[in-house]
């Protein structure tokens, strides 16, 4: 019994330890699975902190890329459009390719390969950028083409990526390049109205960028031009200017009513899309940045003038027997008549000596006050920022031989724009308007109009640019259809000091249609020579007279102008003069 009791004793303090011993195991199996797990997440998160760490240094990588390349980058800029809505300039999507010269594995063989497909870039400027290590960014090529973005992709450089960048694109190509002017790599405009745009909607001037976007609004900036009008004008003064040999031509066409520019083009221009001659010096803008002694155009001025003090009428005359002889000079007349003239005769036959005298009887402050209320003793202000100060005798130096020459476009230079200005109010019933390129979104208020003269005296002028392309110098401007007014201008050009007789730049003033003008032309070509067909001659009767009816004829009906072939009709408003 005792034996049996002992043994019970013993198996049941095995089976107690046994019980222990598997639950140990049991706690033991369930602490290893919870370190694992622990473990499990631990290294997860290391891995996700790991990987997130990458992910933001090569981020920080891009930024840091980006951000060099920011300040670089071409700006967004509004699309120019003409009076009708057709785009004239706007900005499309290009790719530049830049350099991480730090990223440079074999700075020869990249130099080796970026010539291979831009061999115009210089080896020793592309050495200096890729050798510095210390940089992240240098620009290789900006505006490349889909071809040689491309080529650089196949090469596979290291160290070289590509950005894609606004660049400026204008449709029409040399057509209106004057006016539009063009931008610098950059995407900022440097000259016409690309210049405008960035001084006004894209001034960094707080107040003046909010005030020029409530007046131009913050979509496309819409010009006054007419493109179809621009198009022929241009036309008109390449085919003239290859004719007669000229060395330039220029030309604007402005609404008389409101001051409006249509069109206006000087050559030689330039394509803005690829400007490689926009800095030689015969490319300038002549109508607004040179000044000019116009000529014989300029006697519209000194009738107006005359007519409008009441010191002169139409029915005077004025003595042109004989040439003027003062202060050593001699004032005669190209085609003299040597004998008295009567106003409507001086203007036709463009006396010199009827003019000179003319001036003279209004007298010299008269005359100085005058040209000045008429704006033609200041810089014209329109948008475009290439103008010029017209020249002219100063206090004393301004005598009444002064007088005499200026009375006939000698003496004085002014810009062929701001002429055109002055003499669209001489014939639109005597009110000056300052000329624009943007176009009217308002009816012009009174305060937008200065009276310069009377409407009488501006009716008489249009009767004398009539009476002149009917029987004067004018003859070859009119138009089958269309009432042509208009005044030749043919200036000697000084060369060393000195008036060269066969050096001249000739222009014609026209107004039409002439009865009730909406539009004034003015062309004018640089030194055209003679032809077999104008006997040799090269005045501006032969020229310019003949352009100018050529852009009328083209641009008429374009412009809602309707035709006259009724003689009658013509006839009626002619004796209405």
């Amino acid at each position: 019994m005792v034996d049996a009791a002992q043994n019970f004793d013993i198996a049941k303090s095995v089976s107690h330890r046994f019980d222990f011993e598997g639950a140990n195991k049991v706690r033991s199996r369930a602490t290893r699975d919870r370190i694992f797990f622990a473990m499990l997440v631990f290294f997860s998160c290391f891995l996700l902190m790991f990987g997130r760490l990458v992910a933001l240094g090569l981020e920080q990588q891009a930024v840091g890329k980006n951000t060099v390349a920011q300040g670089e980058l071409a700006s967004t800029r509004p699309d120019l459009v003409d009076r009708n809505g057709e785009i004239l300039a706007t900005d499309i999507k290009t790719a530049s390719v830049f350099a991480e010269p730090n990223k440079i594995v074999d700075v020869e063989e990249t130099i080796e390969g970026v010539l291979s497909v831009f061999p115009d870039l210089d080896a020793d400027t592309l050495r200096a950028r890729l050798s510095n290590k210390k940089s992240n960014f240098a620009w290789i090529k900006r505006e490349i083409t889909p071809r040689q973005q491309q080529a650089i992709h196949e090469k596979g450089i290291p160290g070289l990526d590509f950005l894609s960048e606004n660049k400026r694109f204008y449709p029409a190509g040399s057509t209106a390049s004057h006016i539009l002017g063009l931008v610098n790599v950059d995407n900022a405009g440097i000259a016409g109205m690309e210049k405008f745009v960035d001084d006004t909607v894209l001034s960094e001037d707080d107040e003046q960028r909010a005030e020029s976007q409530s007046t131009l609004g913050n979509g496309p900036i819409q010009l006054s031009i007419d493109l179809r009008v621009q198009h022929a004008l241009r036309d008109e003064l390449q085919k003239s200017m290859t004719k007669f040999k000229a060395m330039a031509a220029a030309g604007v066409v402005l609404d008389a009513k409101n001051g409006e520019v249509l069109g206006m083009a000087s050559l030689p221009d330039f394509d803005p899309n690829n400007p490689v001659d926009v800095n030689k010096p015969d490319h300038l803008n002549r109508m607004t940045a040179g000044v000019y002694e116009m000529g014989s155009v300029f006697k519209t001025v000194t009738v107006a003038m005359a007519l409008d003090s009441g010191s002169v009428h139409l029915n005077d005359s004025f003595d042109a027997r004989k040439p003027i002889r003062v202060s050593g000079s001699t004032i005669s007349d190209f085609h003299a008549k040597k004998k008295i003239l009567s106003v409507p005769e001086v203007f036709v036959y463009s006396s010199n000596v009827g003019s000179a005298k003319m001036a003279l009887k209004v007298g010299r402050e008269n005359h100085q006050e005058f040209l000045r209320k008429a704006h033609l003793l200041e810089r014209v202000q329109t948008e475009l920022p290439e103008s010029r100060l017209p020249v002219y005798p100063k206090g004393k130096r301004w005598t009444d031989l002064s007088t005499m020459t200026i009375s006939f476009g000698h003496g004085v230079q002014v810009s062929p724009l701001q002429f055109t200005a002055t003499a669209a109010a001489l014939v639109n019933g005597g009110l000056y308007v300052k000329p624009t390129f943007l176009k009217r979104k308002h009816k012009l208020q009174d305060s937008e109009r200065e009276r310069i003269i009377s409407d009488k005296t501006s009716a008489e002028v249009r009767y004398l640019m009539r009476l002149n392309a009917v029987k004067g110098s004018g003859k070859r401007s009119r138009v089958d259809g269309y009432l042509v007014g208009g005044k030749t201008g043919t200036a000697e050009k000084v060369i060393d000091g000195k008036y060269a007789s066969n050096r001249l730049r000739n222009s014609y003033l026209a107004a039409f249609p002439i009865d009730d003008p909406q539009y004034v032309v003015l062309v004018m070509l640089d030194e055209p020579k003679g032809l077999k067909e104008t006997y040799g001659y090269a005045t501006a009767g032969v020229n310019t007279a003949p352009l100018a009816g050529a852009v009328i004829r083209r641009i008429g009906s374009i412009l809602g102008v309707k035709p006259r072939f009724d003689e009658k009709t013509v006839s009626t408003v002619e004796a209405s003069f």
